[in-house]
């Protein structure tokens, strides 16, 4: 009854909002569910567009809920994108009305399903960190381009030189990343984060990865995992264990203390930015500046 109410109060929230205001725009607006998202479809459409973030910085998209304001948001976009695999699992029904009036691009449908990491045979279990791997990201950020351009063809030939030219700094960063991480496997270094957000990254670039939670931050930690947790710092005999922007460090700070009684030091560190950026002009408040920032503190904190 409940859920039958829910969809019901989105749908009237759909017709109550009115698009008025796009006629009197200088620029289409176009919004992205998350920072991370929006950073990315910004780069490439450049001055073209006003580009807006749903989620503020430092929202955990796993548990956003829509606001009467974000709905008004979304039915005033003349383009709204997201970044699908259930990432913004909260949303789903508000993107399956979206679909009938509004523009949308779920940028995921331009990854290869053969490279989407799974936990279990259910659409939701799909693992929906792709920018932690470099060249996923890069597939996904192709594709919302190659969908920008169907949308407005007048912007192609601005589209495909900003699309280019992103691209490469982002390869750039692809070989940084290459590099640093190999260090850090060749010294038998892990990553032990709060949530399973690192595994593309831990995939991608050759380093074991371990973490508390699983993929959504929904699911509460218990007993177990913090025991399975502990036991994994001791056989690795890790230096640092990372807590995460957008999740209390209180059950990593847990793990810490279950190690110390182990004789087992280690130190929490971080945080490393995981579902969103920093604040805009802050060093983590791209896509690359986290990504740098992040790389720079495990490598950093893991080097013996």
């Amino acid at each position: 009854m409940i859920r039958v109410a829910h969809i019901f109060l989105i749908t009237l929230l759909f017709w109550s909002c009115t698009s008025a205001s796009k006629s009197t725009r200088t620029k289409p607006l176009i919004v992205a569910t998350t920072s991370i998202l929006a950073d990315g479809i910004q780069a490439l459409v450049g001055d073209q567009a006003e580009v807006v973030a749903l989620m503020p910085a430092g929202v955990d998209p796993h548990l956003y809920k829509a606001s009467v304001r974000d709905l008004d948001l979304l039915t005033q976009a003349d383009l709204v994108v997201y970044h699908g695999l259930y990432l913004e699992g909260k949303m789903t029904e508000i993107f399956e009305k979206l679909a009938k009036q509004q523009a949308l691009i779920d940028v995921s449908k331009g990854i290869p399903t053969d490279r989407l990491i799974r936990s279990g045979p259910e659409s939701h279990s799909v693992d929906p960190h792709v920018w932690f791997d470099i060249s996923l990201w890069s597939a996904a950020l192709a594709y919302a381009s190659q969908e920008l351009q169907i949308w407005q063809p007048s912007w192609q030939p601005q589209l495909q030189a900003n699309t280019q030219a992103y691209l490469q700094q982002l390869d750039s960063l692809d070989q940084r990343t290459k590099a640093q991480v190999q260090e850090l496997v060749q010294r038998k270094q892990v990553l032990v984060t709060a949530h399973d957000a690192f595994a593309y990254f831990g995939k991608a670039y050759g380093l074991p990865v371990y973490s508390l939670q699983g993929l959504s931050t929904l699911s509460e930690p218990g007993l177990r995992d913090l025991t399975e947790l502990i036991a994994i710092i001791q056989t690795y005999q890790v230096k640092a264990i990372f807590a995460e922007q957008t999740i209390s460090p209180k059950a990593l700070q847990a793990v810490a203390r279950g190690a110390a009684e182990k004789n087992q030091v280690v130190k929490l560190a971080g945080p490393l930015y995981t579902d969103s950026l920093d604040a805009p002009n802050t060093p983590a408040g791209t896509y690359i500046g986290m990504f740098e920032t992040n790389l720079q503190l495990i490598y950093s904190q893991l080097l013996p």
